[in-house]
């Protein structure tokens, strides 16, 4: 008879014993994968239900950039007194409208070979500095030319004048300035999200890398290695003539910069005019950044 009930009692509690494990199963068959790239060594985990997620890799303290490009435009604030007797030895009859600029042809291109940034606290507060090129052209709207030989020219004894040749018309006259130019600035860096999966396969996890947010504000040294006045009018023709023309020799700027993604914007304003003698003018440039 007990038997009997043994063989009851175990053919009524099968089924719950079936249902525990296969409950207890479910709980303990899911595994988690663990891949990892060859280069970067960021880690993808993908769980039972095939969701990645990526757990990005140690953040570096230092981060080298070998390559971007600056496209903006150039221009200048002009403090000039013309009626001070030095203004008009340098630039004879020279008035306020002489210098204006063709604004959306005066332009500024800064090529950077190399940029660093250094962590100094948790990622958010960096150090930033460049060595690059800033090529500055000066488009004037008058037939402005620079004597690149003021001292041995009698008829022109000026730096900078008007030509005012009866019938001859300008198709082009500016003033071009190149520096090399290293930039230190502190950078303050926005925390982003973890790196973005972008495809997963037996073989490989590529990642997206996350762009940055975040400004840069600082101070820029520029040394002048080139000078150059180019003009195109109608009975001379093409011609170029290389001096300094009295430019200053170092530019000082503020510089600054907002990191936006994939695109940034910039600025600087130099601290002091970029001739040494006779006219005032204080250059500065804004525009957009590329290749961040």
């Amino acid at each position: 008879m007990k038997t009997i009930r043994l063989i009851v009692y175990t053919i009524l509690m099968a089924p719950l014993c079936l249902q525990a494990q296969d409950q207890k199963g479910a709980d303990t068959t899911e595994i988690n994968v663990k891949v990892i790239t060859s280069k970067k060594k960021d880690s993808v985990i993908i769980t039972g239900n095939g969701q990645p997620w990526v757990k990005a890799s140690r953040a570096k303290n230092v981060i080298t950039s070998w390559f971007s490009i600056d496209l903006g435009f150039a221009n200048f604030v002009d403090n000039t007194v013309y009626t001070d007797a030095a203004t008009q030895a340098f630039a004879p009859g020279a008035t306020g409208s002489w210098l204006d600029l063709r604004s959306g042809k005066s332009v500024n291109v800064n090529i950077w070979f190399l940029s660093q940034k250094i962590n100094m606290v948790r990622h958010v507060l960096n150090l930033k500095y460049s060595l690059g090129l800033e090529l500055n052209n000066y488009r004037f709207k008058n037939p402005v030319r620079l004597n690149p030989r003021p001292a041995t020219d009698a008829a022109i004894p000026a730096v900078v004048y008007l030509d005012e040749t009866p019938g001859r018309t300008y198709k082009k006259t500016k003033l071009a300035a190149d520096y090399l130019t290293l930039p230190v600035m502190l950078n303050v860096s926005f925390p982003t999200k973890n790196r973005k999966v972008v495809e997963v396969n037996r073989k490989n996890v590529r990642v997206k890398a996350s762009k940055e947010f975040g400004f840069s504000a600082g101070i820029s040294a520029g040394y002048l290695y080139s000078a150059r006045n180019k003009y195109i009018n109608s009975d001379e023709g093409k011609h170029k003539f290389k001096d300094d023309f009295s430019l200053n020799p170092w530019k000082i700027s503020y510089v600054g910069e907002v990191n936006l993604g994939y695109l940034g914007v910039y600025g600087s304003f130099a601290t002091k005019s970029m001739f040494k003698r006779g006219l005032d003018l204080t250059p500065y440039t804004v525009g957009v950044r590329v290749g961040l």
